[in-house]
């Protein structure tokens, strides 16, 4: 087990260095000069050379990438003179925003899929099995900003139950907090659990075609005992997998149901960052969220490895 962690370790870090070199890379050759495009077309060429200079554009590219990878690993995510601010700062103002909306919108995926997935699972051709499939099916047709403007007319216009957008921040008190994200967590997680729920089904029901299962209903195990004490475990792994890519979704993807709602999320700042041409920000956001989806993809392998004991004795 300890040999399969640190394996995946050293995998983790590679991932990240790779990525940050892409990133970086990437948005080295974005047409035009950051400083030009900061400043405006009347800006001299002094005041531009001196806001290069501070942006360190400057120097080699090298040079460039190895200060800001060595910045970042001491919490140094340099400073963004679009904003006027830190990018830490920055970061730490939005994350508060998204990292709640993720994981409210994948609890209520969660919530929602895994039982549907079991019980239409138990009812296999059955038409509760039918039309839930085909409900599911539904919902990931339609695209979440169709849906979430679905909601905001229903539920904060017509009935004016919550807010239509924007995020009062969590000092206003818990409960109007969370009523700014509810809509769209509720948005972002409907089409996500019509996946993981058709996932959670064609799991179990390939697990409950295998033939230590036919074994322990020949042993006289009732079907509901060997649903939930041998199937479930097993097809764990492939839903496991969806719940990793999907809090990773969630997380980084959410840039259009934050610009629906108004709200300060790490979406919408990357969105604003891209149009204004603030390259300081734009990196280490979305070195950010590669981190965050390479970490949870590490912790699905340890899910793995605790599910599937054939991956410890590998170890």
């Amino acid at each position: 087990m300890a040999y399969y962690i640190v394996r995946r370790l050293l995998i983790v870090l590679l991932t990240l260095w790779v990525a940050s070199v892409i990133i970086f890379a990437m948005l080295q050759v974005i047409p035009g000069d950051p400083a030009q495009l900061m400043l405006g077309i009347n800006a001299t060429d002094d005041s531009i050379a001196a806001l290069r200079s501070q942006l360190g554009l400057d120097v080699p590219l090298l040079q460039r990438y190895l200060n800001w990878m060595s910045g970042m690993m001491v919490g140094d995510f340099g400073y963004s003179y679009t904003y006027g601010a830190a990018v830490g700062s920055l970061i730490a103002e939005r994350v508060v925003v998204s990292l709640p909306l993720a994981l409210i919108a994948l609890t209520l995926s969660t919530v929602i899929a895994i039982p549907v997935g079991i019980f239409t699972a138990s009812r296999r051709g059955t038409a509760t099995d039918t039309t839930a499939m085909a409900i599911t099916q539904v919902g990931i047709a339609i695209p979440n900003f169709w849906f979430a403007i679905l909601l905001v007319y229903i539920f904060a216009i017509s009935f004016r139950l919550v807010p239509a957008g924007g995020f009062p921040g969590w000092d206003a008190g818990l409960w109007p907090a969370l009523k700014s994200l509810l809509l769209p967590a509720i948005a972002l997680a409907l089409p996500q659990a019509a996946i993981l729920s058709r996932v959670t089904r064609s799991a179990l029901l390939d697990t409950m075609a295998e033939d230590y299962i036919r074994t322990a209903r020949a042993k006289g195990l009732t079907a509901q005992h060997v649903l939930w004490h041998h199937a479930l475990r097993n097809a764990l792994i492939p839903v496991l997998t969806i719940l990793g890519l999907q809090f990773a979704f969630l997380l980084a993807g959410t840039i259009i149901i934050e610009n629906v709602f108004y709200l300060p999320g790490l979406g919408r700042l990357v969105f604003q960052s891209i149009q204004r041409l603030d390259l300081m920000v734009v990196q280490s956001v979305v070195v950010l969220l590669v981190a965050s989806v390479i970490l949870i993809n590490f912790l699905v392998d340890l899910a793995y490895a605790w599910a599937d004991p054939r991956l410890r004795r590998e170890g």
